[in-house]
């Protein structure tokens, strides 16, 4: 009996971390609206693989929490060149999504798209590399959340349940590419300008507040 209920409560917590990497996911931010902007160019697979380089990065974060060498990224100068390199990489991505909203047209079935998913992917790993915001979650609430783990329940089960963050990182980004991909045939090519017009503007939007968070920090540290 009591097995059993341990049994439920382990389940239990494994879902409750795949909500939590749903519930990460969801926020519009740079990630959601770069899978938009692609999935509208180029269809499913490159909307998916902006997510699925963004979740590279994203392991990237965790295994260095978990080898302590995170802490590092905190730095004040660190925090300046991923915001400065953040500010080119977003305002570069909203430009080419303007851009290209002139010449947006639905592909035919065997037409090939203009970009390879393996370049969304390159594409998706820059944001969440260049995101400060995306570092400070998980080296902040994702580093203490699983010290914590590790301290009561071990270092397989905590490793175990942050593999449940990245399933519901990975369920969202499908469903966010599965909507797009399908939304998009729906849509008149005049719509579809007009989201790309306004998927750049919030891109560049972004990229101005990373801009000036990288000033706020540049001042700090030569005033």
């Amino acid at each position: 009996m009591v097995d059993k209920e341990m049994e439920e409560g382990v389940i239990a917590i494994f879902f409750s971390y795949i909500l939590l990497g749903i519930s990460l996911s969801a926020p519009v931010g740079p990630i959601n609206v770069a899978q938009i902007n692609k999935g509208i160019k180029n269809g499913f697979w490159n909307a998916w693989f902006v997510g699925v380089g963004a979740m590279f990065a994203d392991i990237i974060m965790m295994l260095l929490i978990y080898f302590g060498v995170a802490t590092y990224l905190t730095h004040p100068m660190a925090k300046l060149i991923m915001w400065t390199f953040g500010f080119f990489t977003l305002i570069y991505l909203g430009y080419e999504s303007i851009k290209d909203a002139s010449n947006v047209k639905i592909e035919e079935k065997n037409e090939k798209p203009k970009e390879s998913p393996f370049q969304s992917l390159f594409s998706g790993f820059l944001i969440a590399m260049s995101n400060p915001l995306n570092i400070i979650f998980w080296v902040g609430i994702y580093g203490a959340a699983l010290t914590q783990s590790i301290n009561t329940i071990g270092k397989q089960q905590a490793l175990c349940y942050s593999g449940a963050i990245f399933l519901g990182i990975m369920l969202w980004d499908l469903t966010v590419a599965t909507s797009v991909h399908f939304g998009r045939k729906r849509l008149n090519p005049y719509i579809l300008r007009w989201i790309m017009i306004i998927a750049g503007i919030c891109l560049i939007g972004f990229s101005l507040n990373f801009g000036y968070q990288a000033m706020q920090i540049f001042l700090y540290l030569f005033r």
